[in-house]
Formats: structure tokens, sequence, C-alpha cells
């Protein structure tokens, strides 16, 4: 089967996306979990690097997965690909 140009565009488009969203998710996941040991302060008795850790990543997931659907839903209309509101 063969992809016109429109389907290749969304294609990449999708992927760049994803590539971005990936890119922020590992630099979270391990950049800013590595580095958040030096926060060395309590914050309601817990070391701050435990906050950061915990609780920081888990916001900026759900961040990355909201984008994420809205970019796509945007991205479907744009390409008449999307859902259908009865389903």
């Amino acid at each position: 089967m063969d992809l016109s140009e429109r389907q290749h565009e969304y294609w990449r488009r999708n992927v760049k996306i994803t590539m971005v969203l990936l890119a922020i998710w590992a630099f979270v996941t391990y950049v800013v979990g590595f580095y958040a040991r030096d926060l060395s302060f309590n914050f309601f008795g817990w070391p701050f690097s435990f906050w950061m850790g915990g609780q920081g990543a888990l916001i900026i997931y759900v961040l990355i997965i909201w984008y994420y659907a809205r970019y796509m839903n945007k991205l479907d209309k744009e390409y008449g690909v999307e859902e259908g509101e009865d389903e």
C-alpha cells in the first residue's frame, strides 16, 4: 500500500512530537532525578529532593500526556482523521 505525501507528513509530525515529548520525559526522569539529590533542604519535614523526584515528575508526566492528547486531536482534525462523535 502506497501512502500519499499527506499521510507521510501526518506521520512525520506525529513522530516529531512524540520524540520531543519523549526527550522531555527522559530529561525529567533521568537528569532532574539525578540532580534532585543536591537540593538539600527540608520541605514539610521531607527532603526537597523527595518532593521533586516524587511529585514534580508526576506532574510533568501528566502534562505531557495532556499536551500529546490535545496536540493529536488538533492534528487529526487538520488531516481529517478524527474519531467520530458517536464512537
